[in-house]
């Protein structure tokens, strides 16, 4: 199945940097308490806020601060696709190495 986002990069680090900022005011933080409490410049985090851009793992520490890190762990999963329609693959067994051609 083709799944369509018609978003773009820019659009979607948009996104990103406008709910975080969200979740820090929900938070009741400010940008100078969420940064010192991630480890990361003030600088960075205002950046990230205005624009969108900041280093993956500053950004992992603004979500572990944000109780946000669990959002990250379907990242990259592979999910297979599954075919109701496909034959069963064959199972394989361990061969008892009869076939070898060798006596024993």
């Amino acid at each position: 199945m083709l799944d369509v986002n018609l978003k773009s990069v820019p659009e979607h680090l948009r996104d990103i940097a406008k709910r975080a900022k969200a979740k820090r005011l929900g938070h009741n933080l400010t940008q100078k308490e969420l940064a010192a409490r991630g480890g990361i410049s003030l600088a960075s985090l205002k950046r990230f806020e205005s624009s969108g851009r900041i280093a993956l793992k500053s950004l992992l520490q603004i979500a572990l601060v944000l109780d946000s890190l669990p959002d990250f762990e379907g990242l990259f999963q592979e999910n297979p696709n599954i075919d109701l329609f496909a034959p069963e693959p064959k199972k394989r067994f361990r061969g008892s190495g009869s076939r070898t051609g060798r006596k024993t």
